[in-house]
C-alpha cells in the first residue's frame, strides 16, 4: 500500500468509526469500493459508462417523495443530517430559555423551531415591523435603504452585495455589488417559452404571500411584480456572462456609480448595509446596472413596496406558520424541483439552525443560520484533529501528479509552465474544519423567538465581515461549514474539504485503493484543476486577478476549452433541454482534469508495479467505476430543466460520460472503439492538463 493509499485508510477509520452502525446501507460499496450489483451489464461501456456503472441502480431506486434527487451523495448527506439531529436534540435538552455558550445556543434555536405551536399562533405577526417600515417608506430612497438591509434582514431587492477578497488588490477587502431582483432561479424563467408555466405558478405564489399578510390588491400587484422582474430579466446578464472575472471586476467610486447608474440610491443602500460611504466598490454587471437602475426609478412606489413586502414573506416563510411554509413549499420545491412532499420537520429544524447545502438552494440554507457553530459541534464530535494531516498528505500527492502533468505539457511555453507551478505550489488545503472558531458570545438566542434567532444570527455573521472589512485580509477563512456536502476551489488561493465530504462515497474506509483515488482522488484533483479552468486560469500564484499567460498558450487554452463545451452543448439530458457548454465550462474541465489526475495519482502510487486485478478488474477499470459510481444518482425532470439554465454543474451522467471519453486510458481499459456512442477519434479528444 502506498503511502498516500496509508493516509487514506487511517483518516477513513478516524472519521467513519464514531458513528458506523448509523450509516445508511446505501453507502456501504461492494468488498473492495465498487457496488457490482449497481452496474447494467447490458449497456456497453462505450455506449454510456454512466449506466454501464449504475443502470441497474438507476432503475431500482426511486427518488423520496421529500427529495427532488437521489444519489449517493444525498446517502451522504443523509447521514450528516442524522448525525445533526443527534447533536441538536442533545443540545435542545440541556438549553436554557437564553443560554450563553455554543451549545446551548444551538440547541435552544432548534427549540424555537420545533415549537411547531408557538409558530402556528404567531401567523404572520413575527414579520410585522418589516411590513410597517415597508408601509412607512413612502419614497425611492427609503425603499432602496431597506433593499440594503438585505445582508441582515429579510428585505432584498434589485441589487445584491457582498464582501471578498478584491481580487485586483489581494490585502485588503473589497465591497462587491451584484444584479438581483429575481424570484425565479434564472432570466430564462422569464424569457423563454418553455417556463411559461412556472412563470405563471410564480405569479400566483407571489398573490398568495401578498394575500396571507394582509397587502391590499395582491392579484395586481402579484402581476406588476412579476412584470417587473421581467424587465429586470431582460436587462440581465446570463450566468455564463457573470462567469469572466475580466468582465465582471468594474471599480467605481461612488460618485461614478451614481453617474454610471442613476435612479437608485446609492448611498442610502450601502449605509444601510452598514458600509458607509465606501471609496471604492466593485460592480458585476456594468452594463446591468444602468438598465436596472433607470427600471427601479420608473417603478412605481406602490409596487415597489409591493416588491418588498413580497420579498420579505418569501425569505421569511420557512419560519412562519404553515400557511406561510406551505406555500413556499408548494411553489420553490414541488413546482421548480419536482419534489413531492416536504421533508419532516425536525429536517427543516436541522437545516435552519446548520446551514449547508441540505436545502436545495434557497435562502434559508445560508442566511440567519449558526452553521459555524454547530460546525463546532459536529467535528468535536465525529472528526478528530489527526485526520487533517492525513488528508493533507493526500492532497499533496494529487499536486505532484499535476505539477508533473504540467512539466510534460507540449502546447505550453516555459515561461507560462513556471507560472503555473508557482501557483499550483502556493495552494493551500484546508481540511475538516477550520483552526479558529467564530465568536458566538454576543449572539442571543432564545428559545421562544425563531423569527428573531434567524435575525439575530444573520446580524452577527454580516456584522462579522463589516468589521474586517478594512482590516487584513484573513489567509485562515472558510467560506464553508464543516457540516456542507461540498468542496470548493477559494479567492484564498486554498482547497476546502469539509469534514462532511469525508467519508463514503468519497470517502471509504474498506475501499480499494484504485477505487478511492478515482474517488477522492478525482475530487481532490476537481479542485486543484479549478484554480486552471477556463477563468481560475486568470488568477495568479497570489490571487490577483492577473494575465500571467504567454498569448499563444492562452491561445491554445482557449481553442481546447472552446472545443470541450461545443462536446457538453450537444448534451440533452430532456427533450429540448441542452447543457449549456459556457455556463458549465469550469466544472467540465475541472472534471476532466480530476479524474486525469485521480488517474495519475494512482499509477504513481504502485511505484512501478503491477496493479492487482480484483474480481477481474484491473487498477485502472477500478479508478474509473470509483469515479462513476460516486457521481451516480438522478434527479426529478423540473430539476433537471432548472438545473441545465442556472446550474454550473453538468447533470451527473455527463459529468462521468463526458471527461472519460477524452482521457486514452479509457478507452485501452474498456476496449472502446469506433462505433460505440461515446466514441471520439484520438485527434478529436480534448487535452488540456
Amino acid at each position: 500500500m502506498s503511502k498516500s493509499a496509508a493516509a487514506l485508510a487511517v483518516i477513513l477509520t478516524l472519521t467513519a468509526g464514531a458513528a458506523r452502525a448509523a450509516e445508511p446501507a446505501a453507502l456501504k460499496y461492494g468488498a473492495w469500493g465498487v457496488d457490482l450489483t449497481a452496474q447494467d451489464p447490458k449497456t456497453r461501456p462505450g455506449d454510456d459508462f454512466f449506466r454501464y456503472a449504475n443502470g441497474a441502480w438507476l432503475d431500482r431506486t426511486p427518488i423520496p417523495a421529500d427529495k427532488p434527487a437521489v444519489s449517493l451523495r444525498t446517502y451522504e448527506s443523509d447521514l450528516a443530517e442524522a448525525r445533526l439531529h443527534a447533536i441538536m436534540e442533545d443540545a435542545a435538552a440541556k438549553a436554557g430559555h437564553a443560554p450563553t455558550d455554543v451549545e446551548g445556543k444551538v440547541g435552544a434555536f432548534y427549540r424555537a423551531f420545533m415549537d411547531e405551536g408557538r409558530v402556528e399562533a404567531l401567523g404572520a405577526t413575527p414579520i410585522a415591523p418589516q411590513l410597517a417600515a415597508i408601509r412607512a417608506a413612502t419614497t425611492r430612497e427609503q425603499l432602496g435603504a431597506l433593499m440594503g438591509r438585505q445582508v441582515k434582514d429579510f428585505e432584498s431587492g434589485a441589487f445584491g452585495i457582498g464582501l471578498d477578497v478584491d481580487a485586483k488588490d489581494i490585502s485588503h477587502y473589497a465591497i462587491f455589488l451584484a444584479q438581483a431582483g429575481l424570484g425565479l432561479p434564472d432570466r430564462d424563467y422569464y424569457l423563454q417559452s418553455a417556463f411559461a408555466e412556472k412563470k405563471a405558478a410564480y405569479q400566483a405564489y407571489v398573490e398568495t404571500l401578498l394575500t396571507l399578510e394582509g397587502w391590499p390588491d395582491a392579484k395586481a400587484k402579484a402581476a406588476a411584480i412579476v412584470a417587473l422582474e421581467t424587465r429586470i430579466a431582460e436587462a440581465s446578464w446570463t450566468k455564463a456572462e457573470e462567469r469572466n472575472p475580466d468582465t465582471t471586476y468594474n471599480p467605481y467610486s461612488l460618485p461614478q456609480l451614481e453617474a454610471a447608474a442613476p435612479g437608485f440610491p446609492w448611498r442610502a443602500f450601502l449605509a444601510a448595509a452598514d458600509l458607509g460611504s465606501p471609496a471604492k466598490v466593485v460592480v458585476v454587471e456594468k452594463t446591468a446596472f444602468p438598465k436596472i437602475a433607470a427600471i427601479y426609478g420608473a417603478a412605481p412606489v406602490d409596487v415597489l413596496q409591493a416588491w418588498l413586502a413580497f420579498n420579505v414573506a418569501d425569505n421569511a416563510a420557512p419560519y412562519l406558520s404553515k400557511p406561510f411554509d406551505d406555500a413556499f413549499f408548494a411553489f420553490r420545491k414541488k413546482t421548480l424541483t419536482g419534489q413531492d412532499e416536504e421533508e419532516v420537520r425536525w429536517k427543516r429544524g436541522v437545516h435552519a439552525v446548520s446551514g449547508g447545502d441540505f436545502a436545495a438552494g434557497d435562502r434559508s440554507d445560508r442566511f440567519g443560520t449558526l452553521g459555524w457553530a454547530v460546525g463546532q459541534l459536529y467535528t468535536a464530535r465525529y472528526f478528530p484533529p489527526a485526520a487533517k494531516a492525513k488528508v493533507q498528505a493526500l492532497v499533496a500527492d494529487l499536486k505532484t501528479a499535476y505539477a508533473a502533468r504540467i512539466g510534460k505539457l507540449d502546447w505550453m511555453s516555459p515561461a507560462t509552465k513556471t507560472e503555473a507551478l508557482k501557483k499550483l505550489a502556493a495552494y493551500t488545503v484546508k481540511v475538516g474544519y477550520p483552526d479558529k472558531p467564530r465568536d458566538y458570545s454576543k449572539v442571543v438566542i432564545r428559545d421562544d423567538d425563531l423569527v428573531g434567532d434567524v435575525l439575530r444570527a444573520a446580524q452577527a455573521d454580516w456584522a462579522f465581515y463589516v468589521a474586517r472589512q478594512n482590516g487584513p485580509v484573513d489567509r485562515g477563512d472558510w467560506g464553508m461549514t464543516p457540516q456542507t456536502n461540498d468542496a470548493y476551489n477559494g479567492s484564498l488561493i486554498d482547497i476546502v474539504f469539509p469534514a462532511v465530504i469525508l467519508q463514503p462515497p468519497i470517502f471509504d474506509p474498506g475501499a480499494d485503493p484504485a477505487v478511492n483515488y478515482g474517488a477522492v482522488g478525482g475530487v481532490i484533483g476537481h479542485e486543484l484543476t479549478h484554480g486552471f479552468d477556463d477563468q481560475g486560469r486568470k488568477y495568479d500564484s497570489q490571487g490577483r486577478l492577473r494575465d500571467w499567460w504567454a498569448p499563444a498558450d492562452a491561445k491554445i487554452f482557449e481553442a481546447r476549452a472552446k472545443a470541450f463545451g461545443a462536446q457538453y452543448s450537444a448534451y440533452e439530458p430532456l427533450p429540448g433541454a441542452h447543457v449549456n457548454g459556457d455556463l458549465t465550462m469550469g466544472e467540465n474541465i475541472a472534471d476532466l482534469g480530476g479524474l486525469t489526475l485521480g488517474l495519475d495519482a494512482y499509477h504513481a502510487s504502485l511505484h512501478g508495479k503491477p496493479a492487482p486485478v480484483i474480481d477481474g478488474l484491473t487498477g485502472d477499470q477500478r479508478v474509473f467505476l470509483g469515479w462513476a459510481q460516486a457521481w451516480r444518482g438522478k434527479l426529478r425532470d423540473d430539476a433537471v430543466r432548472r438545473q441545465v439554465v442556472s446550474d454550473p454543474h453538468s447533470p451527473r451522467q455527463y459529468r462521468v460520460n463526458g471527461p472519460v471519453r477524452n482521457i486514452d486510458a479509457w478507452y485501452a481499459a474498456f476496449g472502446v472503439k469506433p462505433g460505440d456512442k461515446l466514441y471520439i477519434a484520438p485527434d478529436q479528444r480534448v487535452r488540456i492538463w
